[in-house]
């Protein structure tokens, strides 16, 4: 992997948020096998998390070609981090066939629902039985915003694009059931976030 630093992006927001993911994700996923994360963004994740469970293997994934330096950087050390791959959730063709595990953090209230949908399926196609999703981010519930912050952030999202914006619950966990996904947990984190997992 690279060792170029320059090529590094910094999510400011991973440094608050990354110690209370890694301890549900410490307790949800399996201590051995392969997990897939979608939408790695700048790599941070993946270098903490795969760090502190080194029985997994990490493969990271993002949308954006130019970000694979950055997140090899990153991962640069972490003997069990796979080289960082280019995954567009709505194509059919992902560039891994199975997991067991599927982990996407602050992507779908930042991509149409569409993508959302393409990602429940794709965990549903990819995860074996008991194969778990892990997905962290601001959601509404019962069709109202958790917080203040979140309304806010929610306009801001949909002012930059109409089809961005915080999702229902609800319409996750349903959607998520027809793809052959069991909501198993909602856990409340920092800032309004939850942690809503789910198993195959």
């Amino acid at each position: 992997m690279s060792t170029d630093e320059s090529v590094r992006r910094h999510a400011p927001a991973t440094q608050r948020n990354r110690d209370p993911i890694l301890a549900v994700l410490r307790r949800i996923l399996p201590a051995q096998g392969l997990v897939l994360e979608i939408a790695a963004g700048t790599g941070e994740h993946a270098a903490c998390f795969a760090g502190a469970m080194p029985g997994l293997t990490w493969q990271p994934t993002d949308l954006d070609p130019t970000a694979m330096p950055g997140i090899a950087s990153w991962c640069d050390g972490v003997a069990n981090v796979r080289p960082p791959l280019v995954l567009d959730v709505t194509r059919p063709d992902w560039p891994v066939d199975r997991a067991d595990a599927v982990v996407c953090i602050n992507m779908l209230h930042i991509s149409p629902w569409t993508a959302g949908e393409a990602t429940l399926r794709g965990a549903g196609r990819l995860l074996q039985s008991g194969g778990v999703l892990y997905l962290y981010g601001p959601y509404r519930r019962d069709g109202a915003h958790t917080a203040p912050s979140n309304a806010g952030f929610d306009a801001t999202l949909r002012a930059q694009d109409a089809s961005w914006g915080v999702r229902d619950l609800e319409t996750v966990v349903a959607t998520a059931a027809g793809v052959g996904l069991v909501h198993r947990e909602t856990v409340e984190m920092p800032a309004n976030n939850l942690s809503v997992i789910f198993a195959r």
